[in-house]
């Protein structure tokens, strides 16, 4: 039984955005529909692990969904009052309840409903809390947890960018050809934000079922657009980033730096993956940001060891990004492969540029780089103060125990 439901539930995870996306584009009422689906995956959970696979379970759940929005939109119907209304709305029968068999939607209803859950009228966070549990299929528990955030804050979020949607009166289909691309950057960049969180988020804890959901993700919107290149080119960072999981910590979370990891726990067959992505999506020509950042993933990923690094290569492509974009984490990982090509006093002038960033006035990791720096370019003492002052501003126990370590040996030697 358990390996059934074990079975029952991945399916219904692969699923669930798929049944969302073919009740929304049939019926609209995206808020309601979602509740909908939502018990009707309930429902799968509890009766296929007793009873078995329907012979076709997306349109079972499909029939299940369609019923039970019929039902509550009837209930919210006449709680207001609106019976004329919904007489003149209602949907002839056979469409609310199809039958198992009848044809549902393809896999192209998952973009669509990405298109909708990153929304320009919702801020970052609303569209990522979305598209986890519309797309996705986390609880709103599973993501508040994720978040670190009280599920009853996390329920107003989500409940209040389902309104901005059913609102702004948007259709169920493909954006129009005008809004089509920065509605795919948006996408693409809440993707990006939730591997982010999963894989080094404001608590310093690692979060797999995150990066795992945001690969997951990447890969759909990847499979559904093979020709673009910043699609394939997140995926490709994605996969060449979390390949390196396993020997980024120790068992209690401290952080190892890169030069230090055991490279042989790192994961051949991603690595290999986003190799082959990102060199064929550069091979298109005008590459975007993410495809810059695989091609720098690529050479640390790629080199044997840390001395074996390209660094200049690495330098040269951080240009490139800068020039694309003044995040101020590149332009904090451009001093570092700027250090390591050119010496750290070279970094450590870049740095100064970042002083007055308002962005990094409270992050750690200004403070962590220009350490790192000092101590390459012998200034033990004042990487030192510089190490104990971004421990200081870490959000992470262990990665205040890292840096508080650093400083400490540096003390030591002194």
């Amino acid at each position: 039984m358990t390996t059934r439901r074990c079975e029952a539930e991945d399916l219904l995870r692969g699923l669930a955005p798929r049944v969302l996306g073919a009740v929304v584009r049939r019926y609209g009422h995206f808020d309601t529909a979602e509740d909908a689906v939502q018990e009707a995956l309930l429902a799968a959970a509890v009766r296929w692990p007793e009873d078995g696979l329907p012979d076709n379970p997306l349109g079972w759940l499909v029939t299940v969904a369609a019923r039970r929005l019929t039902d509550l939109l009837r209930a919210e119907q006449a709680r207001r009052e609106r019976e004329d209304a919904a007489g003149r709305r209602a949907l002839p029968e056979w469409r609310l309840a199809p039958g198992a068999d009848a044809s549902t939607s393809g896999p192209d209803d998952t973009l669509i409903l990405l298109f909708m859950c990153c929304h320009p009228a919702l801020s970052p966070a609303s569209q990522i809390a979305l598209t986890l549990r519309a797309v996705g299929g986390l609880t709103t528990a599973q993501i508040a947890r994720a978040f670190l955030v009280p599920e009853a804050t996390m329920t107003r979020r989500i409940t209040r960018a389902k309104q901005r949607i059913r609102d702004s009166g948007l259709p169920f289909g493909m954006p129009a050809r005008a809004d089509h691309d920065a509605r795919l950057s948006a996408v693409l960049h809440v993707l990006y934000l939730v591997f982010t969180e999963g894989y080094a988020g404001e608590a310093g804890l690692r979060r797999e079922d995150l990066t795992a959901e945001a690969i997951r993700l990447a890969r759909i919107v990847h499979r559904l657009l093979p020709d673009d290149g910043e699609a394939a080119g997140l995926l490709a960072l994605m996969l060449l980033t979390d390949a390196r999981r396993a020997a980024r910590s120790t068992p209690d979370g401290t952080p190892i730096p890169m030069a230090e990891q055991d490279r042989t726990l790192w994961d051949a067959a991603r690595i290999a993956e986003g190799v082959a992505l990102v060199d064929a999506a550069l091979a298109r020509g005008a590459p975007g940001p993410y495809q810059v950042q695989a091609a720098i993933a690529t050479l640390h990923d790629e080199a044997p060891s840390a001395d074996t690094t390209d660094w200049p290569q690495i330098a040269a492509l951080y240009e490139v990004l800068a020039g694309m974009s003044d995040n101020p984490v590149t332009l904090l990982n451009r001093a570092v492969a700027v250090a390591m090509s050119r010496g750290p006093r070279a970094g450590l002038a870049l740095l100064d540029g970042l002083e007055g960033d308002e962005r990094l006035a409270r992050d750690h990791r200004l403070p962590a780089v220009r350490a790192h720096l000092l101590e390459m370019a012998g200034q033990r003492a004042a990487a030192r103060e510089a190490y104990l002052a971004a421990a200081r501003r870490a959000a992470s126990l262990p990665r205040r125990r890292y840096l508080n370590a650093r400083a400490a040996h540096l003390g030591d030697d002194a």
